[in-house]
């Protein structure tokens, strides 16, 4: 997840090939196609950066990530366009002590998004990384 950034107002994931003063080269992760994101027009959040609020702090993405991981087998992945209360039973499972006042079904939605796009790529983080 090092390499793989969010861009504000273009939707997807894109993963870093070349970074320069002026802004980031950056491949997209669905079609493989590399463009050039200018630092004037886009802001862009590693998703290693990425953290959810907890009631107490806040929990990395990938912890996020590797509890969706390990639950999936009796909580299965439910779908972004699901209903909300549907999307919000699900993450209290995955998280259950999110911040519900500062995490949005926005954020979570995105969460989702996310993890199914970097599942089906390959690119979550395994828990054989963490072991070594």
């Amino acid at each position: 997840m090092k390499d793989i950034i969010a861009v504000s107002g273009v939707p997807g994931l894109h993963r870093l090939v070349n970074s320069r003063n002026n802004g980031l080269m950056l491949e997209d992760i669905d079609s493989g196609k590399t463009r050039f994101y200018s630092v004037r027009k886009h802001q862009f959040t590693p998703l290693e950066t990425v953290a959810i609020y907890t009631m107490m702090d806040t929990v990395e993405l990938s912890e996020v990530f590797k509890s969706m991981t390990e639950k999936s087998a009796e909580t299965p992945i439910i779908s972004a366009n699901a209903p909300s209360p549907e999307i919000i039973s699900y993450f209290k499972e995955i998280l259950p002590d999110y911040d519900r006042d500062r995490v949005y079904l926005s954020d979570i939605k995105k969460v989702l998004k996310w993890y199914v796009k970097l599942e089906a790529k390959g690119l979550l983080p395994s828990l054989s990384d963490e072991e070594e």
